[in-house]
């Protein structure tokens, strides 16, 4: 109901008098401890703030205010290029071993201003940390359970049976650990999540994270140049500019639709923070939509075109020069663009669903 509600007052945004406020506070006041502070939530009209760039940019269709980053123990900004790459030695038969760790612990976090959400998260944060390793590794993640309920890591990428991260795999409960080990296989851009049951519960609560595997330059002579750019820290990576970007949304009456949408979580935080942009090197954006409820996400660029790489498995485009890409719960891949012949400037991206860019999911690169 109040996912309806909300929907209904975002179309109904142009019948708002001048200088209107839309409080969403007489909406969300019977959402419980999930939005306690909701009624300091608002979204404002285009002549809200007529002399506000982003504002005009954007029609006005944002939250107003700010989220406490600091209050959270993360900032979606920094999300964009915080890569985890955990710990490099060598195991006992001198192949490289990477170590990650992990705890879930449950957090509440502001997912927009004024509003709250119960998560249930790895390391404190939604998105989890984004785990960073190269095809062929072996890999040692510690996995420890701090939270309320039986929680596991699942890994979309090639491992054993005992490693899968379900019941009898790896479900580990409260106050209990595990220890996951399997090669790093295929490269790509995958993702983790939680797979304990319900498991629309766990993954909603914010219980995912991203999972890259660069590819290995050396089993892949045919394309070692593009292999290269794509191994973090290489000299042809740095002429990258790479981000993470995990498509979510968040459910905050639990009633198996999402009120807020966003990448890395925060509602419009792109939009009062452009990501700056240097026209001059090309983007690549690591894009996961770990969406619950609705059965599709979407990437939508204006005033530009990119090439696509679904799940990032591969090292030439499957889709080449288009705007927008669909994907389901649990599909990636990776955008790759470049602004290098354009004018310096504001250019929007969002979903192409009208209800997620207006309910959080819209942004901009601030491109110069």
């Amino acid at each position: 109901m109040i996912s309806r509600l909300l929907r209904t007052v975002s179309n109904r945004r142009a019948f708002l008098g001048a200088g209107a406020l839309l409080p969403l506070a007489p909406l969300v006041a019977g959402l419980g401890n999930s939005a306690a502070a909701g009624e300091h939530a608002r979204v404002q009209t285009a002549s809200t703030h007529a002399g506000n760039h982003t504002g005009d940019h954007a029609g006005g269709m944002t939250t107003v205010g700010t989220v406490d980053h600091a209050r959270n123990g993360f900032d979606p900004y920094d999300m964009l290029t915080d890569w985890e790459t955990g710990t490099l030695s060598r195991d006992d038969q001198g192949r490289p071993l990477r170590t990650f760790d992990i705890t879930a612990v449950d957090v509440e976090i502001e997912i927009a201003p004024g509003i709250f959400f119960p998560a249930w998260t790895y390391n404190g944060r939604v998105p989890g940390p984004a785990l960073r390793a190269t095809e062929g590794e072996q890999l040692r993640i510690n996995f420890i359970n701090n939270g309320s309920h039986p929680h596991s890591l699942h890994f979309h990428g090639i491992h054993g049976a005992s490693m899968d991260g379900v019941a009898g795999a790896g479900l580990v409960g409260p106050g209990e650990h595990f220890v996951y080990e399997f090669s790093a296989h295929p490269f790509g851009c995958h993702l983790y999540h939680c797979h304990a049951v319900p498991l629309k519960r766990h993954v909603h609560k914010g219980l995912y994270g991203a999972f890259i595997v660069d590819p290995d330059p050396a089993l892949h002579p045919e394309h070692e140049d593009v292999a290269r750019s794509r191994q973090l820290g290489a000299l042809e990576n740095q002429d990258w500019q790479e981000l993470i970007m995990v498509m979510n949304g968040f459910d905050t009456n639990f009633d198996d639709e999402n009120e807020i949408y966003a990448v890395n979580t925060v509602a419009h935080e792109y939009m009062k923070r452009p990501i700056k942009i240097d026209k001059d090197r090309p983007v690549r954006i690591y894009l996961i939509n770990i969406t619950e409820f609705d059965p599709i996400n979407s990437f939508h660029i204006h005033g530009n075109f990119f090439d696509y790489y679904d799940h990032g498995t591969t090292l030439t485009p499957t889709s080449k020069t288009i705007d927008t890409v669909m994907q389901c719960q649990a599909q990636r891949g990776i955008i790759e663009m470049s602004f290098h012949d354009h004018e310096p400037g504001r250019y929007m991206f969002h979903a192409h669903q009208s209800e997620f860019a207006e309910l959080g999911w819209m942004s901009f690169f601030e491109v110069a």
